[in-house]
């Protein structure tokens, strides 16, 4: 899970890399290990707010999508 220090790190290298000194090679590192659990964190969010999502057809009933989804593709 990623938290608001990481963030502030993951700003902190940015920034850094934009100046002419430019980040080490151990920082590179560090900042490509802070981005990429970062967007595991987006897509995990992302996939339980997707799984919850359920329409409501207009003859009343309601259908998961995460269910026809699941009937449709074998997931």
């Amino acid at each position: 899970m990623i938290t608001d220090k990481d963030i502030e790190r993951i700003n902190e290298l940015y920034k850094k890399s934009k100046t002419p000194e430019g980040l080490t090679l151990e920082e590179k590192r560090e900042q490509a290990e802070l981005r990429g659990a970062f967007l595991a964190s987006v897509r995990n969010n992302l996939k339980g707010q997707l799984d919850t999502i359920k329409i409501q057809k207009p003859d009343g009933s309601i259908v998961d999508l995460k269910k026809k989804h699941q009937e449709k593709y074998g997931n």
